[in-house]
């Protein structure tokens, strides 16, 4: 299902907070210890629940199968760095290399979500175009 509209700033900002909010709930469940100490247990349930309201308002405008893989790879890539400095776990050079892999695809799949400005005339105006009727038909739907 295709979302109607262009994605708003505010929703790629949304979309990065819930990223981070994924961050912070990764993190806390690995500091819970399997959910058997109970502050670290509690921080995850708050983390969890902001990820998934933030991830559901960005959502609403941008398309699932580019918010979801956004999302993913900010909460996989932060905690991977993230661990070893609250952990004590190791990462590699090349785990290093491969999660900034992830880390420029997530900034492609931004910039490749710009809209597409107007084609221009001969006369240097912008060309308007029409929705398809079927186009429009579903967005009154």
């Amino acid at each position: 299902m295709s979302n109607t509209g262009h994605p708003s700033a505010n929703s790629w900002l949304t979309l990065l907070l819930a990223g981070g909010f994924e961050i912070g709930y990764a993190l806390s469940v690995g500091g819970s210890h399997g959910f058997t100490r109970l502050t670290w247990s509690l921080v995850a349930v708050v983390f969890f629940l902001l990820t998934l309201w933030a991830l559901s308002v960005a959502l609403k405008t941008i398309d699932v199968s580019i918010g979801y893989a956004v999302w993913a790879g900010i909460g996989a890539a932060g905690a991977a760095l993230l661990g070893p400095v609250f952990f004590d776990e190791s990462l590699s050079l090349g785990q290093a290399l491969w999660l900034g892999l992830i880390i420029v695809g997530v900034v492609w799949l931004k910039l490749a979500d710009r809209p597409q400005s107007a084609p221009e005339t001969a006369d240097g105006t912008a060309q308007v175009i029409a929705p398809r009727p079927q186009e429009a038909q579903g967005a009154e739907r």
